[in-house]
């Protein structure tokens, strides 16, 4: 064998457990530290308990409150979305057909729908300048939106 080129030999190393259990064994370096040992392993203790280490289980539980986070972000969306109180002028129609419906008290999306289960579509008929092109088109729209519609009728 080559000479001088194997580290130092230490038969009585030193290993100390976070727990405050010390033992010794042959090493190559006189002192180990070490976070987990027998006597305070959750396996051979019978504990239930959470060893983390390098902080894993912290980092497992921010990604989950980030999740939560973005749910509620999405459900918060989809709620706001779907809302009544959302101006007629966000729904997408033609300028002409949005300024007729606000000058006959239609402002929000949620008076469009009183308007619907008060008399269907013949109430919204009844207001001059508006056809069925325009009731499909409209019931298209909220359909996107998330809205339940009727489904257009032909009379």
């Amino acid at each position: 064998m080559r000479k001088d080129i194997h580290p130092e030999w230490f038969p009585e190393a030193r290993v100390i457990c976070a727990c405050g259990n010390t033992w010794t064994v042959g090493s190559t370096v006189p002192e180990i530290r070490t976070d987990v040992c027998s006597a305070c392993h959750p396996f051979y203790t019978g504990e239930q308990r959470i060893v983390d280490t390098e902080g894993q289980v912290d980092r497992f539980m921010k990604r989950l409150r980030v999740r939560d986070e973005i749910l509620a972000d999405v459900e918060n969306r989809e709620q706001e979305r779907t809302s009544p109180d959302v101006p007629i002028a966000e729904l997408g129609l033609d300028k002409r057909y949005t300024n007729i419906l606000i000058d006959n008290g239609i402002a929000v999306i949620g008076d469009l729908l009183t308007r619907w289960e008060e008399g269907g579509d013949d109430a919204i008929l009844a207001i001059s300048g508006i056809g069925r092109k325009v009731l499909a088109d409209t019931k298209k729209l909220l359909r996107a939106r998330g809205y339940e519609m009727p489904d257009y009728e032909e009379a």
